[in-house]
């Protein structure tokens, strides 16, 4: 990555976001990246909760055996099984049987939902996560991910729309916790029109973060102009200051 534009961000953010938390990065390698293997999974976790490591500055790879989740080693692109009876298990369940998450209303309506779902394949045999200012010159991000109080969440929004014509700059598209932070905005990141990714709905991943945190997901090709951007937005208007001296 361009060291030049590392530096160039955390300038502005410090500028116009205070002390707000840097976003992490994620990007498929076949090589460590000079991050941490994390050892192969033993038992169910979430890579919600064991991102909270990145977040305050250790980098990690993760190979498909690394992620204990079936789901999100979907979304990430290392499976593309499900486990039986998972259409009962989003929706109500089967009594004696399987718990049911109730997030859809029918094992129809959740086989339609996975019809419409758009498979990746792992770009790689490590899935790498850095927080921003561990990026190295040659390391490829492919979406930024901020974890952001609403204030936070009003500017960043508001500059994901600052040089497009329409309204929908910003997409929040349901799904999992780390289907939000990492299966669209990589896909978004291969549009020529890339939107960012409102997220952390998630009930089930809730629990790993603070009550008033969302994330937000920017592609990296996105994430570019935005950060071009930031001297000539809103950020430097009165209006914005307001916000900024609460931040």
């Amino acid at each position: 990555m361009d060291q030049q534009l590392k530096r160039d961000f955390i300038e502005k953010w410090r500028k116009y976001f205070n002390e707000s938390e840097l976003p992490i990065a994620f990007f498929y390698s076949d090589n460590l990246a000079g991050a941490e293997k994390v050892a192969e999974a033993k038992g169910r976790s979430c890579l919600i909760c064991e991102l909270k490591k990145v977040r305050e500055g250790k980098s990690v790879a993760y190979s498909g055996e690394a992620i204990a989740c079936g789901g999100a080693k979907r979304y990430l692109g290392y499976s593309c099984s499900l486990f039986s009876n998972f259409n009962y298990f989003l929706s109500y369940g089967i009594e004696g049987k399987v718990e049911g998450e109730r997030y859809k209303k029918s094992p129809e309506l959740v086989q339609e939902f996975q019809d419409q779902t758009v498979q990746i394949d792992a770009a790689g045999k490590y899935l790498v996560f850095k927080r921003w200012d561990n990026l190295t010159a040659s390391d490829l991000p492919d979406a930024c991910i901020f974890f952001a109080n609403p204030d936070v969440l009003a500017g960043l929004f508001t500059l994901a729309n600052f040089d497009i014509p329409g309204r929908t700059g910003v997409i929040t598209p349901f799904g999992s916790g780390c289907s939000s932070i990492i299966h669209f905005p990589y896909l978004e990141n291969q549009s020529d029109d890339p939107k960012c990714v409102l997220g952390m709905f998630d009930p089930s991943a809730r629990k790993c973060l603070p009550a008033n945190i969302l994330t937000f997901a920017v592609p990296f090709k996105k994430m570019v102009t935005m950060v071009e951007n930031m001297d000539e937005s809103f950020l430097i208007t009165p209006s914005w200051e307001n916000v900024r001296k609460r931040i």
